[in-house]
């Protein structure tokens, strides 16, 4: 799953680098990054933003760890990272729109923002798209739809990472579902992969030298494994683990995702999207938003969704030291944190591989606080 720009690793980093950055100089350093490689402006701040978000909520599988794979594909021009989505035919509350093979960020705001409008205006707007690329965490999206007073989904195909229950060869990626609804006290934010873990999160045990949790992986043998690079070189297990534990309930989670995504959209799905792994032609990643307005339903939704995740939080817990959260709460204690340390903290061997990065694209290194 790693991708390691040829010729980068012949810089040697310096022994005094710190591993806590600002989060305004990490959005510049991917910034900078993102121009050094043809990136216009406003699309490598809308990338540079994405990636902090996905620290900043604690997914950082997602965020400054993922920046050299989007470099990678555009230096093989593989992706455009100037191209403009296109809507190839709608109607008053859906759209099919060609990602043209822009950045994947940049599809999606433009998906998420019509599928927004279309809701003010019918209720509801539903959004496929094709031709995309990796679009960061799928929560930012739906999370954009709840800021305007909306429920917002997002969904996305990805490489074949995720083998299906009874079988040993991957078909299906870890094909994410998230959504967003407004509350009062705070929204509503369920982001989670329909594997039993994001693949980058098996890159992360990697660079931080951890065993794997049982139940994660597969090796390229079809053996589970706790080993991190055996894990990264083979296969994700479907949310739920093997079929004893459910795991083909997150098989077809992730069949429900492929038919929003590839399928609706006539794009690449299942085993035919590209081994990211080997970027060897463009993704084709296709995805879906989808924005709902509740008040064309019953009055308060808010405050009853409010309501509701507050009794949730206080039902007691089977540890007291550990109370019970509901979906976006261990995202916003992260954020909390990360502010009040004043900066983002990230393991070491990250930092030096970001270290060699600005050394080969010749742009100013990470800073730490």
């Amino acid at each position: 799953m790693a991708v390691t720009l040829e010729g980068k690793n012949k810089f040697v980093p310096p022994p005094d680098l710190g591993n806590k950055c600002p989060e305004d100089d990490v959005r510049r350093f991917i910034t900078d990054c993102m121009k050094a490689v043809g990136v216009p402006q406003e699309n490598a701040l809308l990338m540079a933003d994405i990636l902090v978000e996905a620290d900043k909520r604690g997914h950082y599988s997602h965020g400054l760890l993922r920046t050299e794979m989007y470099l990678a594909d555009m230096l093989k021009k593989l992706c455009d990272p100037c191209a403009t989505p296109t809507v190839l035919k709608e109607n008053a509350s859906t759209a099919l729109v060609d990602g043209n093979n822009g950045l994947g960020p940049v599809v999606s705001k433009f998906c998420m923002d019509l599928a927004i409008k279309k809701a003010r205006e019918t209720g509801i707007g539903w959004i496929c798209n094709r031709g995309s690329n990796h679009y960061g965490i799928a929560g930012v999206w739906a999370m954009k739809a709840a800021e305007e007073g909306m429920i917002g989904m997002s969904f996305t195909n990805t490489s074949s990472l995720v083998v299906p229950t009874r079988s040993v060869k991957p078909v299906l990626g870890t094909n994410p579902i998230a959504l967003a609804a407004p509350a009062e006290g705070g929204n509503f934010v369920l982001d989670m992969a329909t594997s039993v873990v994001a693949g980058g999160k098996v890159e992360k045990k990697v660079y931080e030298g951890k065993p794997l949790p049982e139940n994660w992986s597969l090796d390229k043998e079809g053996n589970p494994t706790t080993d991190a690079k055996k894990g990264l070189e083979g296969f994700l297990l479907p949310l739920g683990g093997a079929e004893e534990t459910s795991g083909y309930k997150g098989f077809g989670l992730g069949m429900m995702v492929e038919i929003f995504c590839g399928i609706m959209s006539g794009g690449t799905y299942g085993p035919n999207i590209r081994d990211w792994t080997k970027a060897d032609r463009p993704a084709d990643i296709s995805h879906c938003f989808v924005a709902i307005d509740p008040s064309c339903f019953a009055p308060g939704f808010e405050s009853r969704l409010g309501d509701l995740m507050n009794y949730c939080r206080n039902v007691q817990p089977v540890d007291p030291q550990k109370p019970v959260m509901v979906a976006g709460d261990p995202e916003r204690i992260n954020s909390e944190k990360m502010k009040a340390d004043g900066g983002i903290t990230y393991d070491m061997s990250l930092i030096e591989e970001m270290w060699k990065l600005a050394k080969y694209l010749g742009v100013k290194p990470l800073q730490s606080v």
